[in-house]
């Protein structure tokens, strides 16, 4: 609307800029306003609760115990790795461009414009000059911040996912290193075993104790465990080259003074899914899809534009000139389109995202049980393994060389015993790796890894 001030006085001047500045610290105000209520189908949807597996009909068992501490070399080491890793400033660098999106958000959604205009026509030139703003009347900054708040804890639960991946990964890197290097080092000692026998076989030969058929079949031994102990290096350098990739170090195998015998044994899962990241993600994104369909439906309510000017209008040239003033109001109209794709688009990405969070549940429940049964699977087995007698080499290497000097085993009898003998301790190697694979994915399954590992306080 338009007015001419019929007076012409200077003091109409003074109350139309007067005018002017109120109505632009009314939109100020309108726009920089904490979140208004809406109405109710804009308000946003409670979250569901967590589930959790159901209680068994008996008692509930007490709380488990959390298990000791990595011994400390142990925990350097992976405190080391970390903060070497790419994988560490990529997850800092995820946690600071979310917090700067949240700020972001935080700040008013629309700015003062300001306007100058000049109206020549002919005989009259009008001169006006004002401001304009549009108000958010639906908190559309409102729902925008706490979309970006939703995606803050979702980065944090997806940077301790990366965290604890990267101490499963190096973990397993470390164990499968150290049950090469031991390999390679069993290996070493039956090669050096057949090759002994092999010496010794040659000599009873010469003597006429033995045959030549049990003399060849001594160096093919021998010949064997060395083809057995290059594939043994070969495995032990693909195994370094592995550990390298998640930032480890060869040397860290030799540092680090961690025993299998001191892992205690399992004990049953609370029940509880929340301590998990991998729930903790899904839950986080499931809250940022319910807050997008808060933000969509708001998005389709229009924000009015308000604003307000003053200026002069010459009628003559050199002749007399009036007072102009005005207000503005200017309302979008969705009239060709409504914004109603957006909002059913956000709706279904929110049912997914909901059916996601339930896969995760039973997924991370199923996972827990095969941890627990293959940690304590693997543990009774190392446990046997430890106190067999079988297990040492050195200890049966005399027998069988005594046995077979005196006759009561042939060479053939010795050399399958030997062979059977070194095989044991390859494989309580391997078993040995295997438990500390187990181990770590026991203690990623109930949400204990970071904290034995010590970086629960880490980014």
């Amino acid at each position: 609307m338009q007015g001419v001030h019929p007076s012409r006085r200077p003091v109409v001047a003074r109350h139309a800029a007067v005018f002017v500045v109120a109505s632009v610290l009314a939109a100020s105000t309108c726009a920089a306003a904490p979140s208004r209520s809406v109405p109710s189908d804009l308000s946003v949807p409670s979250v569901p609760s967590v589930p959790s597996d159901p209680a068994p009909l008996a008692s509930a068992p007490p709380p488990s115990l959390p298990p000791p501490p990595a011994p400390p070399s142990l925990r350097t080491a992976i405190d080391a790795a970390w903060r070497a890793h790419p994988g560490q400033r990529a997850v800092e660098a995820g946690l600071a461009a979310s917090r700067a999106r949240l700020r972001a958000a935080e700040r008013p959604l629309h700015n003062p414009e300001l306007e100058v205009a000049r109206d020549d026509g002919g005989a009259e030139t009008t001169t006006s000059i004002g401001l304009r703003m549009a108000l958010d009347l639906a908190d559309k900054r409102g729902a925008r911040r706490d979309i970006a708040g939703a995606r803050v804890d979702l980065a944090a639960a997806e940077a301790r996912l990366r965290r604890r991946e990267f101490v499963r990964a190096w973990l397993a890197g470390w164990a499968d290193t150290r049950a090469a290097r031991e390999r390679v080092a069993a290996g070493g000692d039956r090669l050096a075993l057949t090759a002994r026998f092999a010496g010794l076989a040659a000599r009873q030969f010469d003597a006429g104790d033995i045959s030549g058929l049990e003399r060849d079949l001594a160096l093919l031994a021998r010949d064997e465990a060395s083809a057995e102990q290059s594939r043994l290096l070969v495995e032990q350098a693909e195994a370094e080259a592995r550990f390298r990739s998640v930032g480890g170090q060869p040397d860290d195998v030799v540092a680090v003074v961690a025993d299998a015998d001191d892992l205690p044994p399992p004990v049953p899962p609370s029940g509880e899914l929340q301590a998990l990241p991998d729930w903790q993600v899904a839950q986080a994104a499931a809250t940022v899809a319910e807050r997008e369909v808060v933000g969509a439906r708001r998005e389709r309510i229009a924000d009015p534009v308000l604003g307000a000017y003053g200026g002069r209008k010459r009628y003559d040239p050199g002749g007399p000139d009036d007072t102009v003033y005005g207000v503005t109001v200017t309302v979008p109209l969705f009239v060709r389109n409504g914004y109603r794709a957006e909002v059913a688009a956000a709706e279904a990405e929110a049912d997914a995202a909901r059916a996601e969070q339930e896969r995760v549940r039973l997924a991370l429940a199923a996972d827990r049980r095969r941890a627990v049964d293959s940690y304590a699977a693997a543990r009774s087995a190392w446990t046997g393994w430890r106190d067999s007698r079988g297990t040492d080499v050195s200890r049966r290497a005399a027998l069988l060389e005594r046995l077979w000097r005196e006759g009561e085993l042939s060479t053939a009898d010795t050399l399958l015993q030997l062979k059977q003998t070194v095989d044991t301790r390859l494989a309580g190697a391997e078993l040995q790796a295997r438990l500390w694979r187990t181990w770590t994915d026991y203690l990623a399954a109930t949400g204990r890894l970071e904290a034995w590992a010590g970086l629960e306080a880490m980014p």
